[in-house]
């Protein structure tokens, strides 16, 4: 195959000198033969002659034949070899571009970024790459499909080429990223932050795609090869150089997306140090390091410890104890959380299952876990697998999740709580929620986010904001938990707004599995086998099915 579409070979065949040369000879001898019959055909016709020798007649016809002949093959030949080329250049065009946005590939950006690399030492011209990755562009495929989505790209393709120079290359490495290599004058390196300033503007424009309407924005990060101006023998390769427009763009994301980084060395760093992270984090869940802590809820009337919050904790054999704060996004990120979730929650059920049936168990929901449709069937599915009664579990979920999808949010709630989950809208009035989600969605609890519990503490403080949310659980008739208590003053406080159940460090820091059971043992509230922790439950559609089974074994 290689042979066959050897150029040297194609140039052979477009010009094939025995086609040609057949046809030329017969041309000529047709003249030849053509000069000595034809004046006899004329003179016969006019009765002046015997007629035409017939061998010469027939040479000449054969001639014809071979001019006929040689010229089809000739031209047949041709068209053969501008096929070829065509297919050749559209074979090639493939193999340089993205086919959906018609971009350069990843191939083919390499390709050019090493030939700008290796011209720049000469013309003294320094390339700069930009990279490019639309954010939330998951959500957008999970939400309204991937034709949808298809089509988001090409538009974003569009936007970025309008606000490109001319000799700027565009290319799609895959999935949602996208990168621009170009030459540069360093005279005009503030021209390169405006650029990329533009194309972050430009995308982040409402797209109304397949009578949907989209939000999109975009991370950037840009980088040189140029690492000291002014001095040529510094700069780096083209794989350095789309490594680092890659960490700076990167950079971009983790400060909050829709923004741009210009690259500088710490963030190499900070790159291997996430990267350590994600490695610990699926690792970790393998072998089972991350394990749930236990925060108090006590009724702040009666002082009765009346359940626990399940808070993640991650035993890493090289970092210790690491709070929830840094794993948790990670694993958002790298779509592991939905595993790490379920492992922490069959843990707990398990845990949980020993206590007095009078306890609850709470448990936080990340959003991303929201965004899964059979995220409700999982859950009822662990209940079922570990006999953990639903009516001692709260879900809490944040009003983040109320606001990405509303209809199947809704869905969602309707199931668990049908099976007797209850379900807490979490930190409420920090997010999106209006009062006609809440009364649509009928959550069971609200729970006060610890940022205004807290400013209790100050003596300049006043309470009209969590006297609004008192009020406006009255109204919905939904009790609240107030989390973040951690001083008399504002437990004080509380206990004169109204009737809650409250959390925090004034009753104690969160405790392991075995800590819980060591201070329920003092209370008198621990169940010492599985039987009698199944005291008090209501029935369900679960136990019925467990207490046929039970029967079938017996029978």
């Amino acid at each position: 195959m290689a042979e066959e579409n050897d150029p040297k070979r194609l140039g052979k065949a477009e010009r094939d000198i025995v086609a040609l040369g057949i046809a030329t000879a017969a041309i000529i001898l047709f003249v030849a033969t053509g000069g000595a019959v034809l004046p006899d055909v004329w003179r016969s016709l006019w009765g002046q002659g015997d007629g035409p020798n017939l061998f010469l007649v027939n040479a000449m016809l054969l001639n014809i034949a071979l001019v006929i002949f040689g010229w089809r093959r000739y031209n047949e030949l041709t068209a053969e070899v501008s096929d070829r080329r065509i297919a050749e250049a559209t074979a090639q065009k493939l193999a340089e571009t993205d086919p959906l946005t018609e971009c350069l590939n990843r191939r083919s950006l390499t390709q050019v970024t090493q030939d700008l690399c290796a011209l720049s030492q000469n013309t003294g011209r320094p390339v700069a790459m930009i990279g490019i990755d639309v954010d939330n562009f998951k959500q957008i495929n999970d939400m309204h499909g991937h034709a949808t989505g298809d089509m988001a790209l090409i538009e974003i393709t569009k936007r970025l080429r309008k606000l490109l120079p001319d000799h700027a290359s565009l290319a799609r490495p895959g999935g949602d990223e996208f990168a621009v290599v170009m030459a540069y004058d360093q005279r005009e390196e503030n021209a390169l932050e405006e650029l990329t300033m533009r194309l972050c503007q430009g995308v982040n424009q409402r797209m109304n795609l397949n009578a949907v309407s989209i939000d999109t924005s975009i991370s950037a990060g840009f980088a040189t090869n140029c690492e000291i101006p002014g001095l040529y023998d510094a700069w780096i390769d083209a794989e350095a150089l789309i490594h680092r427009a890659d960490i700076a763009m990167y950079h971009s994301k983790k400060k909050g997306k829709n923004r741009f980084s210009v690259f500088e060395p710490s963030m190499g760093a900070e790159l291997r140090i996430r990267n350590e992270l994600e490695y610990g984090v699926r690792r970790g869940i393998e072998q089972q390091e991350f394990v749930p802590y236990y925060e108090q809820q006590v009724d702040i009337d009666s002082d009765e410890l009346v359940g626990f919050e399940m808070l993640a904790r991650w035993l890493s054999p090289e970092m210790g104890i690491v709070s929830p704060e840094i794993f948790i996004p990670i694993a958002e990120e790298i779509g592991v959380i939905s595993s790490l979730s379920e492992q922490l929650m069959a843990q707990a059920f398990q845990d949980a299952r020993s206590w007095d049936p009078s306890i609850t168990l709470s448990v936080n929901i990340s959003p991303v876990q929201m965004r899964d449709p059979w995220f409700s069937q999982k859950l009822l599915k662990l209940l079922v697998e570990h006999q953990f009664p639903p009516h001692r579990l709260e879900i809490e979920i944040t009003e983040s999740c109320v606001h990405d999808n509303l209809g199947m949010v809704r869905s969602m709630i309707a199931s668990l709580r049908n099976q007797g989950v209850k379900v807490s809208l979490d930190d409420f009035g920090t997010g999106y929620a209006s009062l006609s989600q809440l009364r649509t969605l009928e959550f069971d609890r609200l729970k006060i986010d610890r940022s205004f519990v807290s400013e209790l503490s100050n003596v300049e403080s006043d309470s009209k904001i969590i006297d609004a949310i008192v009020s406006l659980g009255n109204g919905l008739d939904m009790p609240i938990t107030a989390e973040g208590i951690e001083d008399e003053r504002v437990l004080d406080i509380l206990r004169e707004l109204g009737h809650f159940k409250g959390q925090g460090f004034h009753y104690g820091r969160p405790e392991t599995s075995a800590e819980v059971s060591k201070r329920l043992e003092k209370l008198g509230k621990l169940c010492t086998d599985d039987n009698s922790a199944k005291l008090g439950r209501r029935k369900t559609v679960h136990d019925l099915k467990f207490d046929g089974e039970e029967k079938r074994a017996k029978g």
